[in-house]
């Protein structure tokens, strides 16, 4: 392994963490204004270089974004479980990004849709689809078949809108706001993307990131046959790979889609901020640096899409014990001297500094847009070009439950219903879970209570017991169905192709190993079957997308039953189920196939019956003598570049208005002519919005704007703006606008 990070195995690699040191010494806020400002700076080192147009076949193309940020306030955090993680703000919008490619002359084409939230979902995916059918006909060609909602896996966004009932609990249950929020956004993007649909080129490339993550879980990869890690340098991939998509009528570019596998964790579980991670913080730099740039079109749209994800952290200094000791942790069970996880926690590249986060998401997701931006930029000698004309895809639902097939040695198996084993509870260095769980827990003789409270739940028959071995089951969720279902049973299964151009859409977060033995397959069997013509297949994967399936780790790695092996819900054959699957449907990707697979058994739909404790809000009101968005702590007068200026107004709760496609807060300039310009939303990394209820029962509350201000910010007269809507306890929803004194920056 080249990175070995837990203790119980030799130190270290110094040269790499200081490496990774001297690449990041500065402020986040000073890096992020050396790297990124608005188009009027034109010494920027990222602008884009002219380029020539592309050589491959022409395709319909298309991208569109939309905002799908929900309540960003009173509502539990979706991905790391935390209960007490709940929203108090927001760093920076979360969006919705599709892409839409096409054949030229037909109606064969696809959707994929990135949302900067934890994960593509049933409830999610049915909505969007219900909105596409609404548009009419104009949209009938979009289906089942061809639209893949994925996410990048952000741990950072409110939770609430799952189909299944076990991703509900720490929400309280379904959050019908949210839900929406999202839904509309990813079917405004899907609506901007076919509007903007033209004949154009796709070309793609790679390139290799090395220092914007490691495997969290080296300990399981090592369980995989050496002769298969010897096929590899490192325990994680660390290519992104990068389609572009450039629009035949003026050779400008519309839009990029990478892959790279990274979690976005490193906002931590007690951040309670709105952000997209380290994602959506790369496709923001993204979007930016090509504005103004005469080779891309205006409303272009950077993608940064998950990949084989499942054992990867961007806490690349590796995982520590935080108890003192200035240990690792133990590289088998992840933790630390009193035998408990809870102390166990990887360290980013900027750990040092007590922000939640902030600085190394900053710096991970730099690291991203970086390396997909040079590898842009270098696209004319470094590209492929898609070619074949033929744009395929193919959807069906699997029941996972005793679903029998046989491996390549003819040896019968089968999966099982959904269960999640002890070590799932444990959770990983990036969050550990609480209690005494620990990777590669056997459930027994350590956890006796969480034996008896599982058994409550539901006693897994012997069959089942049989089936997800060697998993001891700690929840047997696939056979619990009150007062509905707790996780999917039932899969998504789906691939596209354009040209020789293959994507596999993954409902679960693949391990390294997976994602690579799932890649490999899919490419040996199009290959062997002249799929992609005279040109090699170039396979990439995809996801979480469409039903939220947990985990999907190698046989091997399931055996050890770290976490990823425990929350590989449908037992140690679910890998081998997956390629078996995608095989099936390869048929379909063929440029001579017609019509779709039958569809399977649709699974449960219950956004109507889900439960929800949310509260509504009730009241807002300013106290007396004040009114709603007066300034309640003012700006200085004068503050240096680099510094944070910020003002706190009297508040009201923004659940009463998203303003999406909107903003919750500005800075504007003073401009000679004595025009106010708005210079920053809440959409800006280095605009934080912050909410805080001061007095529950009057209904009392107060916001804080914060702008971080960086070295190239241009010296002047600014003011902070802050948009609100208070609730009246009779009357409904009114507006209202706070704007604090002017104040200079030099």
């Amino acid at each position: 392994m080249p990175f070995q990070h837990y203790r119980g195995v030799p130190a270290p690699k110094r040269a790499l963490v200081a490496t990774i040191s001297a690449r990041s010494p500065a402020p986040a806020e000073g890096r992020f204004a050396a790297r990124f400002q608005s188009p009027e700076h034109a010494d920027n080192p990222f602008l884009s270089k002219p380029r020539a147009a592309a050589a491959g076949d022409k395709y319909l193309l298309g991208v569109g974004k939309a905002d799908i940020t929900g309540p960003v306030v009173e509502i539990n955090f979706a991905g790391y479980a935390n209960t007490e993680q709940i929203g108090s703000g927001l760093r920076q919008r979360v969006y919705a990004r599709s892409f839409i490619i096409g054949e030229v002359g037909t109606n064969n084409r696809f959707v994929y849709v990135i949302l900067d939230a934890m994960c593509g979902d049933t409830a999610v995916r049915n909505g969007v689809l219900e909105g596409l059918a609404a548009m009419g006909s104009g949209y009938a060609m979009y289906g089942q078949s061809n639209v893949a909602v994925t996410g990048t896996h952000s741990h950072s966004g409110p939770g609430g809108w799952f189909n299944y009932l076990l991703p509900q609990i720490t929400s309280l249950g379904f959050d019908r706001q949210g839900y929406q929020a999202i839904v509309d956004g990813a079917v405004l993007s899907i609506k901007r993307a076919h509007e903007s649909l033209q004949e154009g080129y796709l070309d793609f490339g790679t390139t290799h990131i090395s220092d914007a993550n490691i495997n969290r879980s080296p300990y399981s990869y090592l369980a995989n046959p050496e002769s298969e890690r010897a096929q590899y340098t490192d325990d994680v991939d660390k290519t992104l790979t990068l389609l572009r998509f450039q629009r035949a009528s003026d050779g400008k570019n519309i839009g990029v889609l990478t892959w790279f596998p990274v979690h976005p964790t490193s906002m931590l579980g007690n951040n309670t901020h709105v952000t997209g991670d380290n994602k959506g913080l790369a496709a923001y730099l993204f979007e930016q640096s090509v504005k103004g740039n005469s080779q891309a079109a205006d409303g272009f749209v950077a993608g940064f899409s998950q990949a084989n994800v499942g054992d990867t952290t961007p806490n690349i200094l590796g995982a520590w014990c935080e108890d003192g000791s200035g240990q690792m942790c133990d590289f088998q069970t992840s933790t630390c001297a009193d035998g408990k996880s809870q102390s166990c926690h990887g360290r980013g590249p900027q750990f040092q500094k007590p922000d939640l986060g902030v600085s190394s998401c900053f710096e991970i997701g730099s690291r991203q847009f970086s390396g997909a931006k040079e590898l842009y930029d270098s696209f004319d000698s470094k590209s492929t070009a898609v070619v074949g004309s033929s744009v395929r895809s193919f959807h069906y639902f699997q029941d996972m439950q005793y679903y029998k097939f046989p491996l390549d040695n003819g040896t019968m198996v089968q999966t099982c219903p959904a269960a999640l084993g002890y070590s799932f509870a444990a959770g990983t260095s990036d969050w550990p879970g609480a209690f005494d769980f620990t990777q590669g827990d056997e459930g027994a003789p350590n956890n006796p209570l969480w034996q008896v409270v599982s058994g409550l739940l539901r006693v897994p028959s012997a069959e089942q017991k049989k089936c997800q071995g060697p998993k001891p089951i700690l929840l047997d969720v696939g056979e619990m169905s009150l007062p509905y279902a707790w996780s999917a049973n039932i899969v998504d299964v789906q691939s596209f192709r354009v040209g020789q151009f293959i994507i596999i859409v993954s409902p679960s977060e693949a391990s390294t190993m997976a994602g690579r033995r799932w890649r490999n397959a899919v490419k040996a069997a199009a290959a062997e079957s002249s799929l992609t013509g005279n040109h090699e297949p170039f396979v990439i994967l995809g996801g979480p997308a469409n039903s939220y399936a947990h985990y999907v780790t190698t046989p091997e790695e399931y055996a050890v039953q770290r976490y990823e092996g425990a929350s590989t819900l449908y037992g140690q054959w679910e890998l081998p189920a997956y390629i078996n699957l995608t095989l099936r449907g390869l048929p379909y990707l063929a440029s001579t196939a017609s019509g779709s697979p039958p569809l399977g058994p649709s699974p449960p739909d219950n956004r109507e019956k889900s439960l929800s404790f949310i509260t509504p809000v009730v009241l807002d009101a300013a106290p007396a003598g004040k009114a709603f968005g007066a300034v309640t702590k003012q700006p200085p007068s004068s503050s240096a570049r680099g510094s944070v200026i910020s003002a706190t107004f009297v508040g009201a709760n923004p659940r009463n208005n998203l303003r999406l496609e909107g903003t919750f807060a500005a800075v504007e300039r003073l401009g000679d002519g004595g025009t106010w310009t708005q210079v920053l939303s809440d959409a800006d990394w280095r605009l934080v919005y912050s909410w805080k209820r001061t007095n529950f029962v009057l209904g009392y509350s107060e916001v804080t704007v914060a702008w971080e201000t960086g070295e190239l910010d241009v010296p002047g007269t600014y003011r902070i703006r802050y948009y609100g809507d208070a609730k009246a306890l009779v009357g409904g929803v009114k507006a209202f606008t706070g704007t604090s004194e002017a104040f200079v920056v030099t």
